[in-house]
């Protein structure tokens, strides 16, 4: 359903699927198969709230991004806990940028349109943190697509991206895994292999590949 609501961008030269791991890769990979575009992954950490980790206080993206959820953080948290998180979160971060691409460096995102893609927005604020790392490094356009959204965390969404693309906006909406039969974890071994499949179908010219 989201690649078709995609499928005016196919062909489009400049164009970059970004899936957001673990589970926004099995849909990206769908997304760039229709688009006939590249494919890469963008990490994104969650930070969860001390007791309650499933409850997003904010996020951390590559290059640096931090993005706090105040409505949350009111709840009772201190700017030491919070740093405590957001370094075990980075180092996490880290590793999984490694073992996703293994020796592949990521592609360039500086002047492309951007389509990043998750399994869903429920708070948002992996997905802000993910479009303001890709401002910081220089991103054309950055198109926000999900199969499934809260209706008012995808209205938020379209300050922050220049086009947002939500499939079905169910209200009431509750949790993204109600909306799908099946919900399963994502594994990084799987990431991994779809990935692979990814840069065997195709990559842009060797020697395109830095983030700037």
């Amino acid at each position: 359903m989201l690649a078709e609501r995609l499928s005016g961008l196919a062909g489009q030269p400049d164009l970059l699927v970004l899936g957001l791991p673990r589970g926004g890769v099995p849909v990206a990979w769908e997304v760039a198969r229709r688009l006939g575009a590249p494919l890469d992954v963008f990490v994104v950490r969650k930070l969860g709230f001390p007791g309650h980790e499933e409850l997003a206080m904010g996020a951390i993206a590559s290059g640096g991004v931090r993005v706090l959820n105040p409505e949350v953080i009111a709840y009772g948290v201190d700017q030491a806990e919070i740093e405590r998180v957001a370094q075990r979160e980075q180092r996490e971060l880290e590793r999984r940028e490694r073992v996703f691409r293994g020796n592949r460096p990521p592609m360039r995102v500086r002047d492309r349109t951007v389509v990043l893609v998750d399994d869903g927005l429920a708070t948002g604020s992996t997905m802000r943190a993910a479009v303001r790392a890709l401002r910081q490094e220089g991103a054309g356009r950055i198109i926000v697509a999900v199969p499934v959204a809260a209706p008012s965390v995808c209205a938020d969404m379209e300050v922050e991206a220049d086009e947002v693309v939500c499939a079905t906006t169910p209200e009431p909406f509750r949790a993204v895994g109600l909306w799908y039969e099946d919900f399963d974890q994502t594994t990084d071994e799987e990431v991994h292999e779809l990935l692979d499949r990814a840069a065997e179908a195709g990559e842009p010219a060797r020697g395109d590949t830095s983030w700037t």
